[in-house]
């Protein structure tokens, strides 16, 4: 099927008569008066169209005035940094792009939101956008969207539980997202964190740690840098990063606003993508030794943490 285009600034007569000459119309004149007899001779939308086989002259005209007009999809994924949201933007075929280049204190500012940190604040989802919109208006609508779906789950989140603000609540969330895909975990590892944060200890997770590191993680994260101080490293520094780590879906956002908290304190991956969970340190170091150091246990005892490079995902 044909891909009919009303550039901005085109007239109905120009446009009629691209559709006479690809024979979607006899002829030109008759679509011109309907259009000026039901009051829509100024009415054409911009962008790009397919017209079904068989379409009558009106029907066409109401299609194009209704601007139902062929959209895209940007697909932008739960877990993945606005750096990562950039860069699957960017690469969007059909957008008039604007913000390539500029910084993200930057684009920020460009959507009106001078001074925010841009990582956590946009809803990962499929987003459809029709040919010649900027990416502005994608970033816009993602913003919103999130910023609308935290205040919900905000108004509806457990009591007593350690955030002053929403924005802690979505730094959780983001750490939670990266920790586990699982859905019938996020609740659980939710509930570790708090409980650590309620207890004062440090959170000691990877995914901050690797974010803190930038582009010098090589994918392979090392003792040397869970010593390494940054803002981000919840090994070296107590309580939250200062912003999050990555954009969190709606379920993680719901799992830190109820999470279960059991009285663990600890988790440790299986290696099947699933978690063992535990109260005090001496199950934590049994459950290492079992599932990371295939049941030989170091030298060294193992250290207190919840999830480090032997010991999540």
């Amino acid at each position: 099927m044909e891909i009919y285009t009303v550039k901005p600034g085109m007239t109905l007569r120009a446009f009629a008569r691209e559709l006479s000459s690809r024979d979607v119309l006899p002829e030109s004149h008759s679509f011109v008066w309907l259009a000026y007899l039901t009051g829509h001779e100024r009415d054409l939308k911009s962008g790009e169209y397919r017209f079904r086989n068989g379409m009558t002259a009106r029907e066409l005209l109401e299609q194009i005035v209704a601007g139902r007009v062929i959209e895209y999809p940007v697909v932008l994924v739960e877990g993945w940094t606005f750096r990562q949201f950039l860069d699957a933007i960017e690469e969007a075929p059909k957008l008039t792009h604007t913000l390539i280049g500029l910084s993200p204190r930057a684009i920020m500012e460009r959507l009106g939101h001078k001074g925010e940190h841009p990582e956590g604040r946009f809803f990962p989802d499929t987003y459809y956008y029709s040919s010649g919109q900027t990416e502005l208006a994608i970033l816009a609508n993602a913003y919103d969207k999130m910023q609308k779906l935290l205040q919900q789950e905000w108004e509806k989140r457990d009591n007593n539980l350690p955030f002053r603000d929403a924005y802690e609540a979505l730094i959780l969330a983001s750490i939670v997202e990266k920790e586990t895909g699982r859905a019938d975990e996020r609740r659980l590892i939710a509930g570790v964190f708090v409980n650590r944060l309620r207890h004062g200890m440090r959170l000691q997770t990877d995914p901050t740690v690797i974010y803190g590191m930038g582009e010098s993680f090589d994918g392979n994260l090392r003792l040397k840098d869970l010593r390494r101080d940054t803002p981000y490293n919840t090994y070296t520094r107590a309580g939250l990063p200062p912003t999050p780590v990555a954009m969190s879906g709606k379920e993680s956002l719901q799992a830190v606003m109820h999470p279960v908290v059991n009285g663990a304190l600890y988790f440790v991956a299986r290696g099947d993508g699933s978690h063992v969970f535990s109260a005090t340190l001496e199950e934590h170091n049994k459950a290492v030794i079992k599932y990371q150091l295939k049941g030989k246990p170091r030298t060294s005892t193992v250290h207190d943490k919840t999830s480090t490079a032997t010991t999540s995902r």
